[in-house]
């Protein structure tokens, strides 16, 4: 059957906003409507009259709460199918009156969890009766309305009025019914996920064999890393940025607010200076770190003025309108801040496609996952930032404290850098850096080359590296180039040979102990 009349209800909602149109077009076209517990008293204390669910089932709310709608006189109703002459049959038998409209609302579990609440207050919100109700009129779509969340209330009074127009009364298409079920299987799936997802934090760190994500906000792009791909954000981006001016972020876009705000994190408690970076196809091509904003930015904008146009930056502070005049002369995608001050922003926001988002909160640390080969992999996010404890003198020179600084600089840039990569700085700038080669002499000599096309002098400048030397060229190619000290994780069978050219040569290198690979 295409088109099915609702003569009957069941409402069984925890949240109750907004229902009041959807009751009024169903008293208004004489539906029966079955209720439980508090949405009953909701509709009673508004002038709707309702069917306690009790009255069918002949058994009161037990368990406090626990079983209400568990019962063969309400599942029956649901699942039973119109054209199937012995579910007819059993129907008149067992007097199961035929429910035609399903609306759910489950209980907040994702809520509560987010709340902090205790843990016998979360368990109290997995819905049972309700999930089961959301599953049922999902499945016996062909005669069964479902609507699974308040945010499809407005979507049904809109259906029910179209087709009241077309039809003149009150029902639901097939293709309707079954979007909605479709809908209805969505809620589910994601209410179980973050079920499983609650207890899967809880099991004393034990690895369990199951990958479950859902995430019910969808962002359609412009298309995806190229205009033949399609491309969709899921997730909920406006938690974390809002955005104050500009068109709408594509693909590679998103791809680098993540490195520029992950990057950028990792001078945040830096409370004296300003950081800024500026990323170009995920890796940083500026990164600056001084006094004043203004300052920082220009620092980190020298470093490589032709690869930053058209790339995304970031700042850990708030951009004032002696800053803004300067970006204002780049082209620029993408500007990431906490904050602008009001003349600031109104220099940004002179050019209308310019994308400027405002860091609402700090990115938490989540695992990764990446799909390939069919499948997935997931790992823990690189949080690991070393420090000056965590440095492990190798050589007899021990690097300034100048030098040290640099050298924790370069190391949080090159965590962030695509592998192979070396890193060139001096104190709180990035000079040059290789990134994405297929060897690290490459990565060097790119990086060396690279400061040099900016008239960098690399004269008592400090190198960075994301793995280990497998042998003492890339120590050499450095020292010849002015670099004085190195950081790098340690690791090769043939540590030793760099750390004596080193010895022979003056050269301070430090050991982290942790490699910061990044494919």
């Amino acid at each position: 059957m295409d088109f099915k009349n609702i003569k009957s209800a069941l409402i069984s909602v925890y949240h109750k906003e907004n229902l009041e149109k959807i009751v009024e077009l169903l008293v208004k076209n004489n539906v029966k409507i079955y209720s439980t517990g508090g949405t009953q008293s909701f509709l009673e204390k508004n002038g709707v009259a309702v069917i306690p669910v009790e009255t069918l089932t002949n058994y009161p709310s037990i368990l406090g709460g626990r079983v209400k709608t568990l019962h063969p006189k309400i599942f029956g109703g649901i699942l039973a199918r119109s054209e199937d002459t012995q579910d007819t049959k059993e129907m008149q038998q067992y007097e199961i009156p035929a429910i035609d409209l399903v609306i759910v609302d489950l209980y907040p579990f994702e809520e509560t969890v987010a709340s902090g609440a205790k843990e016998e207050d979360i368990i109290e919100k997995i819905d049972i009766g309700g999930i089961s109700l959301i599953r049922a009129g999902a499945k016996n779509f062909n005669d069964t309305t479902i609507i699974a969340s308040q945010n499809q209330y407005e979507d049904l009074v809109n259906m029910f009025n179209e087709n009241l127009v077309q039809n003149n009364t009150l029902g639901t298409t097939l293709a309707q019914r079954k979007l909605l079920a479709t809908h209805a299987f969505a809620v589910s799936s994601h209410y179980d996920t973050k079920i499983f997802q609650y207890f899967s934090q809880n099991q004393n760190g034990e690895e369990l064999p199951y990958f479950r994500a859902s995430e019910n906000d969808a962002r359609v792009l412009r298309y995806g890393e190229n205009p033949h791909q399609k491309g969709v954000f899921f997730g909920n981006f406006s938690q974390y940025f809002e955005q104050l001016n500009g068109k709408e972020l594509s693909y590679n876009n998103l791809v680098d607010v993540e490195s520029a705000v992950n990057l950028c994190a990792e001078f945040n408690d830096d409370t004296k200076n300003t950081a800024f970076v500026i990323i170009k196809h995920t890796n940083a091509c500026g990164v600056g770190v001084a006094s004043t904003p203004k300052d920082a930015y220009l620092r980190a904008l020298e470093a490589d003025p032709i690869s930053a146009f058209g790339g995304v930056i970031a700042t850990n502070k708030i951009v004032d309108k002696e800053t803004a005049l300067e970006l204002n002369k780049l082209f620029f995608e993408v500007l990431i801040a906490p904050n602008y001050d009001a003349e600031g922003l109104g220099t940004l926001n002179s050019k209308k496609n310019r994308i400027i988002l405002r860091q609402q909160k700090p990115m938490p640390q989540l695992p990764q996952f990446k799909t390939l080969l069919g499948g997935v992999l997931a790992q823990d996010g690189d949080y690991n930032t070393e420090t000056a404890q965590n440095l492990q003198n190798v050589t007899s020179r021990i690097p300034t404290q100048d030098e040290i600084n640099a050298l924790l600089f370069a190391n949080k840039i090159s965590k962030h850098t695509k592998s192979n990569v070396i890193v060139l700085t001096k104190p709180n700038q990035l000079l040059a850096s290789g990134v994405g080669q297929t060897s690290r002499v490459d990565a060097l000599k790119q990086a060396i080359e690279k400061a040099k096309s900016f008239n960098f002098d690399l004269k008592g400048a400090v190198m960075a590296s994301d793995a280990f030397f497998p042998f003492p060229d890339c120590v050499e190619i450095a020292h010849n180039a002015g670099i004085t000290a190195v950081i790098q994780p340690g690791g090769s069978i043939k540590d030793q040979e760099s750390i004596d050219f080193c010895n022979n040569n003056n050269v301070a290198m430090v050991l982290t102990g942790v490699r910061h690979f990044k494919h």
